[in-house]
């Protein structure tokens, strides 16, 4: 994507900086992509070349472009773009149509799949459950639909237990009939009075972080993976983040080289609409087409070529360190936990590993070695134990080659203890409100009340000096709702108020984008200031001073990358 070249001041604006000294503005210079100046009004035109275009804001607010750090924006975009969109469907009558209308553009015999109906990626606020039914369509719903097409109504992780739904051709094409038993490794086959399968399956049926081999093995039989849509998929994705305001992406989670080499050419093609970095996955695992575990030289192997492809010369595309994991969502009854607690199925588990810790140590010691940087997933109480010895087992804190600090991801549970620990070792954190807001009931229940405290402890994070990035994880998300869940933490089973203390509304900001650039170590980005990155957001409200409540209502008029319009109103720019 170019830059926009000619220059244009905004005036008539209230100018966030989200600089270091928090300073706000009136007027705002834009040149060649880049600003030009920030201040009031007469000083900025004076700072303008003769001829710049002059923009009144009436009086919006102009904030830096949004850096999320946890997105999965090109597995959203990918995975959601073949799909007959069913989010805001109704009723059966409105899956029918939508359906049929699929099939009349579908050769005979290929599948059509679904998205679920509701609000991905927790389906709590809507789901199945408000069609005007009550729940999903069977297989007799399904067929008036697509009597010639296998058709799967998708259902997305993390929720477990979870339903999805085929139809008569669907089931025939997986061998799902009235022989089966009725429950498969938790997975139940729901039967008519005849005992003929109705084409709704409850249980352990989402198509990622599933621990069922019956359901897993069905997923292999579909084309969960289409090739052909994973550019359309993730420039329309990149559309979205852009609607809300996002500029710069961190794809840091379960990436592999594939994907990577994807963003490159979208790069050298001209079609990125956000800035991205990069960190491969030593080693993914998740889906029920991934190939392992990975022997330990292979797993080298990937570490190695990992630090072969660091790059962070570019300002559009870049890459940096690897990213090793072991655990996986709650909602499963995955994450690793140093005490039981109940999974999806009443079961008392501490989770499972899917990365051994040698694995995780041999990932340690080759960063810290090779000056690598290591982002490190963590959640459970668990494996923050076994990662924290094995971290200060090397005697020093680790960092990349150039000092840069290491990176714990998806950060959930954080006892003063173990940050007290983290914090002597360096580490910067990644985290999203969207683990409380989603999860914060369900871990109530089965892994218990009295760990809610260190669920996603903003507060804490930052008084041991961390420095803290959000992002959305899965999907665009409002980023308006999610500071406004960092000010007033809430969990939306019930709306109850969370268990931890929010942050400023400065320090929300921060977090999405001078705190999130620094954990990028990407200058340039991140704050308004002369020389750096033309990416901006306008909107309707001043985020620092409009009702809470009124905070995830706020309307995005454009987004600006490099002082091009990629959202909104193009007549800005």
């Amino acid at each position: 994507m170019d830059e926009e070249t000619g220059a244009t001041v905004f005036t008539n604006a209230n100018v966030v900086t989200c600089d270091g000294a928090g300073r706000l503005a009136r007027a705002l210079a834009v040149e060649a992509g880049r600003i030009l100046a920030v201040g009031d009004e007469e000083s900025v035109a004076a700072q303008a070349p003769d001829g710049a275009r002059r923009v009144d804001l009436d009086g919006a607010t102009v904030l830096p472009g949004f850096i999320d750090t946890h997105p999965h924006l090109m597995h959203f975009g990918a995975l959601a773009e073949p799909l007959v969109d069913l989010t805001d469907a109704r009723s059966y009558e409105d899956i029918v149509a939508r359906i049929a209308k699929r099939a009349a553009d579908t050769p005979p015999g290929e599948w059509i799949m679904t998205t679920p109906v509701g609000e991905p990626h927790y389906f709590i606020r809507r789901s199945f459950r408000d069609l005007a039914e009550g729940e999903l369509p069977d297989r007799a719903v399904l067929d008036r639909a697509a009597p010639d097409h296998p058709v799967l109504i998708q259902a997305w992780a993390p929720v477990t237990p979870n339903v999805c739904a085929m139809n008569s051709p669907a089931l025939r094409r997986l061998g799902i009939d009235a022989d089966l038993p009725d429950v498969m490794d938790h997975v139940w086959i729901e039967k008519d009075a005849a005992g003929e399968p109705t084409g709704r399956l409850r249980g352990s049926v989402t198509n990622y972080y599933n621990d069922s081999p019956f359901f897993n093995g069905l997923l292999r039989q579909l084309p969960m993976l289409q090739p052909d849509a994973v550019v359309p998929g993730t420039e329309r994705a990149m559309r979205s983040f852009n609607g809300m305001g996002v500029t710069t992406v961190y794809e840091a989670h379960l990436m592999p080289f594939t994907l990577i080499e994807l963003y490159r050419w979208m790069r050298a093609e001209g079609r990125l609409t956000v800035r991205v970095q990069c960190a491969p996955e030593a080693e993914p695992f998740g889906t029920p087409w991934t190939e392992g575990p990975l022997e330990l030289d292979e797993y080298g192997q990937r570490l190695a070529q990992a630090r072969a492809l660091v790059d962070r010369s570019d300002d559009l595309f870049r890459i940096d360190g690897v990213t090793v994991s072991r655990y996986v969502p709650c909602w499963p009854g995955l994450t690793l936990m140093r005490e039981p607690y109940l999974g999806p199925y009443g079961e008392l588990t501490t989770g499972r590993s899917f990365v051994g810790p040698e694995k995780i140590e041999q990932a340690i010691r080759y960063c810290h070695e090779r000056g690598l940087r290591l982002n490190l997933v963590t959640a459970g109480t668990g494996e923050n134990d076994t990662h924290l010895a094995q971290l200060e087992a090397l005697g020093q804190a680790p960092l990349a080659a150039d000092g840069r600090a290491w990176l714990l991801q998806n950060f959930y549970f954080a006892e003063p203890e173990q940050l007290r620990r983290y914090a002597a070792l360096g580490f910067d954190v990644t985290t999203s409100m969207s683990f409380s807001w989603g999860k914060g009931e369900m871990i109530r229940e089965r892994l218990g009340e009295h760990l809610l405290p260190d669920l996603i402890p903003l507060t804490r994070l930052l008084d041991y000096g961390l420095h803290v990035g959000c992002g959305t994880d899965w999907g665009p998300k409002n980023v308006f709702e999610h500071l406004a869940l960092a000010v007033e933490p809430r969990y939306a089973a019930g709306g109850r108020a969370a268990a931890t203390t929010g942050v400023t509304r400065r320090q929300a900001l921060a977090m999405w984008t001078r705190d999130a650039a620094h954990i990028l170590r990407w200058d340039g980005i991140g704050s308004l200031e002369p020389a750096h990155h033309a990416d901006l957001v306008i909107v309707d409200r001043d985020p620092l001073t409009c009702p809470i409540d009124d905070l995830p209502g706020t309307t995005v008029i454009a987004t600006l990358l490099a002082g091009r319009t990629v959202a909104g109103t193009e007549q800005l720019t």
